[in-house]
């Protein structure tokens, strides 16, 4: 990590009085004796009927407050790139000004920066730490790929913002999916993946012994990236002469495979409710497409976030199929269990 300097911000809340300007002044310049920056100049509006704003110009960077007194706000950010750190303010702003409650935030400003993940609990944030950005674009066919590398789980596919997987700990997820399906059935002569685009469920499959592998994926722009940047998790992919890719829409590839072709199926897909209507309206195809005692297994997502849709994707499975079998492994770079639902194609 290469360190700019550190950052603070304080809101405070609750605070019935309205304060001078000459206040403030003093608490620049008491502050900066503790924390031994230098004050260069100061910037100071009063604004009609009320509030204020105050800047320090530092050597080291800057200081400011923002009053709002209709809301009973006094705002304070200090960032410096001096060898002590802007959280020696704290105590002298908490002596100074009267409140009901304080808001603190302390981080550092550096070439690391944080990635929101999207499937956080609700009421709960969870932040990827990023120590580079590998490719940012959107795809030809519309999604938006990045590569990042997150300084836990190593370099990391994000689809439309959504972890895909992570090198640090992606066999875990390819090695269950696989193994699920193999659980129900050891046979492994041929095998279809649909979508699956980082290749990982590609790498299992070969280390397993199939001896055919057809890869149907909407978009080549997500394997050439991940041959480019995850090669712990595609790299045996791209050299292995037993896989036949398909690209573009699955569903429309599969109309032109013969009947009972695949000892197993992998559906690899998104677990939102769009991809569970797609594959629904599909199981009539992929159903042809599987050897009698054949197994069908999807990723269905996480059961403690989103219940609702591993719900869903097992009915369509049970309707289609009579039977459903879920299992599941905890992803670290996932923070939660994933599930991975497999039904078996009766003879």
């Amino acid at each position: 990590m290469k360190k700019v300097g550190e950052h603070v911000t304080i809101d405070f809340l609750g605070v019935k009085q309205e304060y001078s300007p000459s206040f403030y002044t003093k608490i620049i310049y008491k502050i900066a004796k503790k924390a031994k920056v230098e004050v260069l100049n100061i910037a100071e509006h009063q604004f009609k009927p009320q509030g204020f704003t105050c800047v320090a110009l530092l050597a080291e960077s800057h200081m400011s407050f923002h009053t709002f007194p209709e809301k009973g706000i006094v705002s304070f950010d200090f960032f410096t790139c001096a060898k002590i750190s802007p959280t020696s303010a704290i105590d002298i702003l908490k002596k100074e000004i009267k409140y009901e409650r304080s808001v603190v935030r302390n981080f550092d400003r550096s070439n690391q920066g944080i990635y929101e993940d999207i499937y956080s609990t609700p009421g709960y944030k969870k932040h990827y730490v990023v120590d580079d950005v590998l490719e940012n674009f959107i795809s030809k066919v519309g999604q938006h790929i990045e590569v990042l590398k997150l300084n836990e789980f190593g370099n990391a596919l994000f689809i439309d913002s959504e972890l895909q997987v992570a090198e640090k700990d992606e066999k875990k997820y390819s090695g269950q999916f696989v193994g699920s399906a193999l659980s129900l059935s050891k046979d492994n002569s041929s095998a279809a993946i649909i979508g699956g685009g980082d290749g990982g469920v590609a790498r299992e499959c070969i280390s397993k012994g199939f001896d055919l592998i057809d890869w149907y994926e909407l978009d080549p722009e997500v394997v050439k990236v991940c041959y480019k940047h995850l090669t712990k998790t595609s790299g045996q992919v791209r050299e292995n002469n037993s896989i036949k890719c398909y690209w573009g829409d699955a569903f429309e590839s599969i109309k032109q495979v013969k009947d009972s072709k695949y000892d197993k199926i992998f559906v690899d897909l998104n677990d939102d409710q769009y991809c569970i209507d797609l594959a629904a309206k599909n199981m009539k195809s992929l159903k042809r497409i599987l050897k009698p005692g054949g197994v069908i297994t999807a990723q269905v997502g996480c059961q403690s976030k989103k219940p609702k849709q591993v719900d869903n994707w097992v009915r369509v499975l049970t309707q289609n199929f009579g039977n459903s079998k879920l299992d599941e492994v905890f992803i670290p770079s996932f923070d939660c269990r994933w599930n991975f639902a497999s039904s078996v194609m009766n003879s």
